[in-house]
């Protein structure tokens, strides 16, 4: 496992590289009025991660969230009660008008004409290449990739750049069909394949998933999430054990970080009266 998780602090694991790009090279066109404006919903890594890269530059930034019915409630939530600690404002739409967001992305830029606007999960071209990082000599001898996928973008940039003889796996967090098509926008390789991990749905947690990521930590001392690394990694254990992975193969997975989630998570399971995410 390449622990991405450690990269920073707040700006968690993949979340750093694909803001790397944006950011910076927004920066170095001298905005008049930096603004930093992105997309998420209640428990986004990334919105907590882009409230961090405003909080330590000094830019403002604004998070649209879907679900209007938490604009009253937002203080009960640790992801957005974070992102308003450092700094963030936060605007609530429906999740109408939030499914519109290339409309919705053209009125924040008439409005705000010297903002960067990064989309949900901050995936495009820039992140893309942010991803490369991810990438250095160490990787290059293994046989697999893997890597948990939400939009898109990590994936995309793992396949454009790794080594010609690797193959990737991208663990779906939401059983997305039009995910492929997505990603072979965002890049040249035919060197990857999609597995849905996502047990039930996106953000469903279920038994098994507590089980696996508490063994995990228990057994390695790597903290997993739920959403992402923790039914990413489930699902390669399962491979495993079905002998998917030809022997003698090397098997690298990415951990992707958010383990901002885990507290959000376990605010759900108590409310359900159920095991709780060490």
């Amino acid at each position: 496992m390449k622990r991405e998780d450690l990269v920073h602090p707040q700006i968690s694991g993949n979340k750093y590289w694909k803001l790397f790009f944006n950011v910076n090279n927004y920066l170095e066109q001298k905005p008049g009025k930096p603004y930093i404006i992105t997309f998420g919903g209640a428990f986004s890594n990334h919105i907590a991660a882009v409230a961090a890269v405003g909080y330590l530059t000094g830019i403002p930034t604004l998070g649209i969230i879907r679900g209007e019915e938490l604009k009253d409630k937002w203080r009960d939530n640790p992801t957005l009660l974070f992102a308003r600690r450092n700094g963030m404002n936060l605007k609530f739409v429906t999740r109408e008008e939030y499914r519109h967001k290339e409309k919705l992305t053209g009125f924040l830029q008439n409005e705000f004409p010297d903002a960067l606007i990064v989309p949900e999960g901050g995936t495009n071209e820039e992140a893309v290449a942010g991803v490369k990082m991810m990438l250095n000599d160490e990787t290059k001898d293994f046989d697999y990739l893997c890597t948990a996928v939400g939009t898109g973008g990590t994936i995309a940039g793992i396949s454009k750049y790794c080594e010609d003889h690797q193959k990737v796996i991208g663990f779906k967090a939401v059983n997305d069909d039009s995910l492929e098509k997505k990603i072979r926008e965002l890049t040249p390789g035919n060197n990857f394949s999609l597995m849905d991990s996502s047990f039930g749905g996106y953000g469903k947690i279920k038994d098994e998933n507590i089980r696996f990521i508490n063994g995990f930590k228990e057994k390695y001392n790597i903290p997993l999430e739920p959403v992402y690394t923790g039914k990413m990694m489930q699902k390669v254990f399962e491979l495993m054990e079905k002998g998917f992975f030809p022997d003698h193969s090397r098997v690298l997975c990415f951990h992707t970080g958010g383990l901002q989630g885990i507290e959000g998570a376990n605010l759900l399971l108590e409310k359900q009266n159920r095991t709780l995410i060490v």
